[in-house]
């Protein structure tokens, strides 16, 4: 769907047009669930995360700038709504700790369930679920969201120069931590590290 006619579905949705929002649900819905899945941690929050920036386009959609290109305003809200997750995961972890000193039930870093598993590509990725949250949104969205780094910078509202240091600190932690064999590099397995770079 070109930019065009997503204003013009977005104006069609805003005027309460229920076609306009399976044409829009249609166009983003790769691009929102892809995004979570590669942003949120476990797997069994996912469909939760999509439901909560379904809402808040909703909410959102007014105060939309049609100046403004609708992917990073997408992508930006996309991001806040995980990290918003991300905290109150977090808060709620804690609260159950506290409550229940006996608690087994932590939460791991990174995604390991089946299902994400195979939407992955490999060791990188897994590498890029570790990296902090604001490292990992910029990874995300220059590789999985195909954005630039004024896109970026626009989506995650922060000046380019940042935009450019965290993709470069997380380039320099996917590097640390990605560990090679000689065979695997005789073989050629670690090319997929090299389109990242």
């Amino acid at each position: 769907m070109t930019e065009e006619e997503l204003h013009g579905c977005l104006q069609r949705l805003k005027e309460g047009d229920k076609d306009a929002f399976t044409a829009l649900h249609d166009s983003i819905r790769h691009q929102v669930y892809g995004t979570v899945c590669l942003l949120v941690d476990r797997q069994g929050d996912v469909a939760d995360v999509v439901n909560e920036i379904y809402i808040e386009l909703f909410r959102s959609l007014p105060q939309y700038d049609r100046n403004r290109p609708f992917g990073a305003w997408l992508n930006g809200m996309i991001v806040r709504q995980c990290s918003n997750w991300s905290r109150r995961s977090w808060r709620r972890l804690r609260i159950q700790i506290r409550s229940r000193e006996n608690a087994s039930e932590l939460l791991l870093p990174g995604a390991d369930t089946p299902l994400l598993e195979q939407e992955q590509r490999g060791e990188l990725l897994q590498l890029v679920a570790g990296l902090p949250p604001k490292l990992r949104s910029v990874v995300v969205l220059r590789y999985y969201g195909e954005c630039s780094f004024d896109e970026i910078a626009s989506a995650l509202e922060i000046p380019l120069g940042t935009a450019k240091s965290r993709h470069h600190k997380a380039m320099r932690k996917l590097r640390q931590h990605a560990v090679f064999t000689e065979e695997d590099e005789m073989k050629g397995d670690y090319t997929c590290l090299s389109k990242v770079n």
